[in-house]
């Protein structure tokens, strides 16, 4: 059998296999000396884009490098201009990897890698993927992703399916009638693993546990399952594998990087410190020892088209206090800094403590299937749900009791029940929307 994903990417310029000899290497140093490793590429990349990437003199106004930390902290925002602008001298668009963000945390914005670190990246998920048997080349998956709808996209896209072997659902619709649909291709195609969206793939794990159907039974040739870009939570992760039948890998990554971290056969989230560098920082961008929580700031070790260098993802989290250079473990992941609730009262709550007051309620009646949870002001807040019936008063009446609990008194709940909830162009479905900066 030819290695169709292989090829795939070497007829896009990316020298993969240069790239596996590269990452190979990485793995081969040992952990005494990876400390001087991490250091040495830190230092190399800074002073190489100091150099070559008027963009980033300007960020850094021509100030030499002299210690990381006074390295300023790069944002979306900050990236939010042509990309020509970004680019590092030697580098055009036609010669580097372009592509774009979801646009899922409010801020999309194009970006770019070198092939030879676009490659890395390649090199990075292929290794962990291979941690459960799973080979591109030959292994066969059920990817629940986004497309593009346009005629060209659309079909870049399914070109790329085919080289890859996998074959996409939609998630675009996501009703019991494509279920139905999707149930029946897993019974006719030898699938080896899942990967998608997260929200998209527990409501197809409601359906089946709806039908009391286990898929493993219906595809016995699945062996794992990996979820990506959306927060995993735990009973969802605990459904999944019931329904499914098969271990739930957990990715956290960022598509203008690499993968992040990834979950490993024992269950640790295992950071990728081979070609990024990851740090937490406090609210005033100081770095914290590994065990405290904070901002999420990521440094590409090897793009030289353009930097990423003290990058804040969006995201906070915990580096468990074991971790060391080679071998770090992501504690927590807490979720996007950008999901904030402001109170009434000035008080400030992640908007994950909507999702864990409103999701253990709803789901006891086991007839919603999604929801989502919108500051419309201050005060007032709407939670959107798909169900089959509405909401009754005293689940309202309990969900309203939890909220004040959680939060404070004097809040405002509206309750709107819709035929389907609103995503990004990506398919994404973002659990929690401030609208605060749009009030007038």
């Amino acid at each position: 059998m030819f290695n169709l994903f292989d090829i795939s990417l070497k007829l896009s310029g990316f020298p993969i296999e240069k790239a596996k000899i590269e990452f190979e290497k990485i793995l081969k140093i040992p952990e005494e000396d990876y400390g001087k490793y991490i250091e040495a590429k830190k230092k190399e990349i800074v002073e190489f884009h100091l150099k070559n990437s008027q963009y980033y003199k300007e960020l850094n106004k021509g100030v030499e490098f002299n210690s990381w930390e006074e390295l300023p902290i790069l944002t979306k925002k900050d990236l939010q201009k042509p990309l020509k602008e970004r680019l590092s001298e030697g580098y055009n668009e036609k010669s580097v990897f372009v592509n774009k963000t979801s646009g899922s945390s409010g801020d999309p914005f194009i970006f770019a890698k070198d092939k030879e670190a676009h490659a890395l990246t390649w090199a990075s998920i292929i290794y962990r993927f291979g941690w459960y048997g799973i080979d591109f080349n030959t292994s066969y998956q059920a990817r629940f992703y986004g497309i593009p709808l346009d005629f060209f996209g659309n079909t870049k896209e399914r070109i790329k399916d085919i080289l890859s072997r996998r074959y996409r659902f939609s998630i675009f619709d996501l009703s019991d009638k494509v279920f139905e649909k999707n149930l029946m291709k897993f019974q006719k195609k030898k699938f080896l693993y899942i990967n998608g969206y997260t929200s998209s793939i527990v409501l197809f794990a409601k359906f089946l546990a709806s039908k009391k159907i286990i898929l493993k039974n219906i595809c016995p040739t699945l062996q794992c399952c990996v979820v990506t870009s959306e927060m995993l939570f735990e009973e969802d992760k605990k459904l999944m594998q019931e329904q499914f039948g098969i271990p739930i890998i957990n990715e956290y990554g960022a598509s203008e990087l690499d993968i992040i971290a990834f979950q490993n056969p024992k269950g640790e989230w295992v950071i990728n410190t081979e070609t990024i560098f990851v740090e937490i920082v406090d609210d005033n961008n100081r770095p914290l020892p590994f065990g405290q929580e904070g901002k999420i700031i990521i440094s590409s070790l090897y793009n030289k088209a353009h930097p990423f260098i003290r990058y804040e993802i969006g995201d906070i989290g915990v580096i468990d206090e074991s971790s060391t250079p080679k071998k770090q473990i992501l504690k927590k992941l807490i979720g996007r800094t950008n999901d904030i609730a402001i109170l009434p009262s000035g008080k400030k709550s992640p908007g994950l403590t909507f999702y864990y007051v409103t999701k253990s309620i709803i789901e006891d009646n086991g007839n919603i299937k999604e929801f989502v949870v919108k500051q419309i002001k201050s005060n007032t807040f709407e939670i959107e749900y798909i169900s089959q019936t509405e909401l009754t008063v005293q689940q309202i009446k309990k969900i309203e009791k939890e909220m004040l609990l959680y939060l404070e008194s004097g809040l405002k709940i509206i309750f709107t029940r819709k035929d389907k909830l609103e995503r990004s162009k990506s398919g994404k479905l973002k659990q929690f929307q401030s609208l605060l900066k749009n009030e007038k």
